[in-house]
């Protein structure tokens, strides 16, 4: 009996350990097991967690000339679109209303058509990208499609869960970094490039809710070349990726059409960037105009952006700015 009381507890503690380090060596396709979130199980924010009061005042300090940067693109007929994609406005009428009044007032609308979360620039969500997993759809926090995926809009990790974001924004200026107007079409910007281009840009570090958008030169086929604008881009490949989430950041984004490069390290493994970011909670913008604030070598400033509140919707369309 003695020898039985005092084995067991040391079998109990062994169990545990070892269902530990099964729990810790479980793998997916993209690497260890990202859930639970550090913000809980039921997280549905992600990175967005990160722009605290503090973080707000840290950008806000920033602010020294009051100048507006708008990094969005115009959404327009003929604009680069990816794959099937579609965008349409019309005015239904000339004019939509007539209202017959003594005044003889009359106002037009629109009727728009189209991905909106999903073209021109474009903030993609933490439901709009995930990992196939044992017969389902994985995404952010372990939630799984099959439980909050309906053809009316997600349940989980709808885009109106982000709320307004406000926070240090920081361009890297790779193409100048590599003394290029426009980096090569398949370049893939690498750790040792991040951190050059940090040192040319007289930039300490890169903090925890930081937004990291990269200037690539590639934005200058916007509307003047659709079609080597879709072909393929300049970008951050899985290694830089995978080191800046270490860093904790809120968002990436880029002047391309996807932010990483494509094809990236590994053709095989497509658009793994985004797999990887919005699992793991962290936001992504695509199809910026930063040309302005490279021209005027602006690198740090205040970052401002606030979703659209479609409720289910995987992504947003929108204006971010910049500030300084």
């Amino acid at each position: 009996m003695y020898r039985s009381a005092s084995v067991a507890p040391a079998l109990c503690a062994l169990a545990a350990a070892l269902a530990q380090i099964h729990v810790a060596s479980a793998q997916t396709p993209t690497g260890p097991e990202w859930w639970p979130s550090e913000w809980g199980p039921d997280d549905e924010r992600g990175a967005a967690n990160l722009v605290t009061p503090a973080k707000v005042l840290e950008a806000a300090s920033l602010i020294r000339e009051g100048r507006i940067y708008e990094l969005g693109r115009t959404y327009e007929q003929g604009m680069p679109i990816f794959g099937n994609r579609h965008f349409s406005l019309t005015i239904p009428g000339l004019p939509t209303f007539i209202s017959g009044a003594q005044n003889g007032v009359v106002f037009n609308d629109e009727l728009v058509s189209g991905e909106l979360g999903q073209i021109g620039t474009q903030f993609d969500g933490l439901g709009h990208v995930g990992t196939e997993i044992d017969g389902d759809y994985v995404f952010y926090n372990g939630f799984k499609l099959s439980e909050f995926g309906t053809s009316y809009g997600l349940t989980k990790l709808g885009i109106e869960k982000v709320g307004a974001l406000f926070t240090r924004g920081l361009l890297l200026d790779v193409a100048r970094y590599k003394g290029v107007e426009r980096l090569d079409p398949t370049y893939i910007i690498t750790i040792e490039d991040i951190e050059g281009t940090l040192a040319m840009e007289g930039i300490d570090e890169i903090r925890p809710g930081d937004a990291v958008l990269f200037h690539t030169g590639w934005g200058q086929l916007w509307n003047v070349d659709n079609e080597a604008y879709g072909a393929s881009e300049p970008g951050p490949g899985i290694t830089a990726i995978k080191w800046l989430t270490e860093k904790r950041i809120l968002l990436t984004g880029a002047d391309n059409f996807a932010m990483e490069a494509a094809p990236g390290e590994n053709p095989e493994r497509p658009i793994e960037g985004h797999q990887w970011l919005l699992s793991r909670g962290i936001y992504n913008l695509e199809n910026l105009d930063l040309s302005a604030l490279a021209a005027d070598r602006v690198y740090e400033f205040a970052f401002i952006f606030a979703p659209v509140k479609l409720t289910g919707a995987t992504g947003s369309p929108g204006n971010p700015i910049a500030v300084r």
